[in-house]
């Protein structure tokens, strides 16, 4: 059995729900054969979520730290290639919080790349029957700062753990009032399933196209 640790976030800017933590806590209840999950929702503030984090990491002892967020107008599941080290809010955390040009960790790296198997990851929920691309930056706001504090804590704490970042689209409810794509939660949970199955089970990435031109 590989232990992994699932995160989302709780609500932000307004919303009511947040279907990262709705589509984590759907996959860690019913995980692949082979997967002892467990699911902890994050707040949506910068440095309390990675006290969060860390704790969820010591309790739990995972093989493998998937964590997810909402990316509100990317149509599909995005696997987060690289975290950098900045915090730089365009709107308030959860505690009201807005760093500008700060680092997530002072005098850490500029950046880290995950240790998953991104382009494996975007291939096999493809193969599901489910949208999914690479993604070469996961901003500026608290989802990234969880992705830049998990490497830092692998590189510096916790090296047996391999870790990365999904970013996932509104739930259709969040839409009913706005032209956004959005995907169903369900379709979400099992696009995590594939992701943390195969994450499991892969050591060295494919090699795929995925590059950007911005």
């Amino acid at each position: 059995m590989t232990r992994v640790l699932l995160t989302g976030f709780a609500p932000f800017d307004g919303e009511a729900v947040n279907p990262s933590w709705q589509a984590v806590r759907a996959a860690a209840a019913e995980p692949p054969a082979g997967i002892e999950a467990f699911a902890v929702e994050l707040p949506c503030v910068y440095g309390a979520s990675l006290a969060v984090l860390r704790a969820a990491i010591e309790d739990t002892r995972p093989e493998l730290v998937l964590c997810a967020g909402q990316a509100g107008g990317r149509p599909d599941i995005t696997v987060e290639r690289v975290a950098i080290n900045v915090d730089d809010a365009r709107i308030p955390d959860g505690a009201g919080a807005e760093p500008i040009d700060e680092p997530v960790v002072p005098g850490g790296p500029a950046a880290y790349f995950s240790t998953l198997p991104v382009k494996a990851c975007v291939a096999a929920v493809r193969a599901a029957g489910l949208p999914a691309s690479v993604s070469n930056t996961a901003g500026t706001f608290v989802c990234n700062h969880v992705f830049y504090g998990l490497a830092h804590l692998i590189a510096t704490e916790f090296p047996g753990i391999r870790g990365g970042f999904v970013h996932v689209p509104y739930a259709p409810g969040q839409v009913t009032d706005r032209s956004q794509p959005s995907l169903p939660v369900a379709e979400v949970a099992r696009a995590l399933r594939e992701i943390t199955v195969t994450a499991a089970r892969t050591r060295t990435d494919i090699r795929a196209a995925g590059g950007a031109t911005h």
